[in-house]
């Protein structure tokens, strides 16, 4: 079977929402803890949690999951230093990895089917890209064999994996996600969100 570990990139500091997403409450739980939890009833051998704002404080809220948190305190430089922290720890402590999917804490409608449905789809394809597609794009939650983890790791700033998945067309396949355009910036956002539970 396909060994995919899972990235789950937390890291932020929720700027434009005035408090951290991470605790917002969804589901009658944390956001991150209900997105954990559906990461760890997926396919994945492995979920790996990486923090940086607000660790402490989200911490707390997230201690009765059984995912690896992984500290990234480089997190103000951007979305590509907690995909290289939680990559570098994810390959170094789980050696026999064969991929990785990349997803964030504030798109609440990723299921843990459409998880297995990136598994799934890269067993039945063979492509090394398997992306979601919502709204005319291309994006996260993202499966990428492990041949692209050298350029995931060389990635800065504010770049995200869509970068890679840009640049590797021909490499690449996709499932609909048509609510993965949802996601949490703002209390707007949130509020939507919430009405749609």
């Amino acid at each position: 079977m396909y060994a995919c570990g899972l990235v789950l990139l937390a890291a932020g500091s929720s700027n434009r929402l005035g408090q951290p997403k991470q605790l917002l409450l969804y589901k009658e739980r944390t956001l991150l803890e209900y997105m954990i939890q559906t990461a760890s009833a997926s396919l994945c051998r492995e979920v790996l949690v990486v923090l940086g704002a607000n660790s402490e404080e989200i911490l707390a809220g997230i201690e009765k999951t059984q995912a690896s948190i992984v500290h990234n305190k480089d997190w103000g430089e951007g979305m590509a230093s907690s995909i290289r922290c939680g990559l570098a720890a994810l390959a170094t402590n789980f050696s026999s990895i064969d991929g990785v999917i990349f997803m964030v804490c504030d798109q609440p409608f990723v299921s843990t089917d459409l998880l297995n449905s990136l598994i799934n789809k890269r067993l039945a394809t063979g492509k090394s890209i398997i992306a979601s597609a919502y709204n005319n794009t291309i994006g996260i939650p993202a499966l990428f064999d492990k041949s692209f983890f050298p350029e995931l790791l060389l990635l800065k700033g504010q770049e995200g994996a869509k970068k890679i998945i840009m640049q590797h067309g021909a490499a690449v396949e996709t499932i609909p996600f048509p609510m993965g355009y949802m996601d949490i910036d703002t209390v707007e956002d949130y509020e939507k969100i919430k009405n749609k539970e």
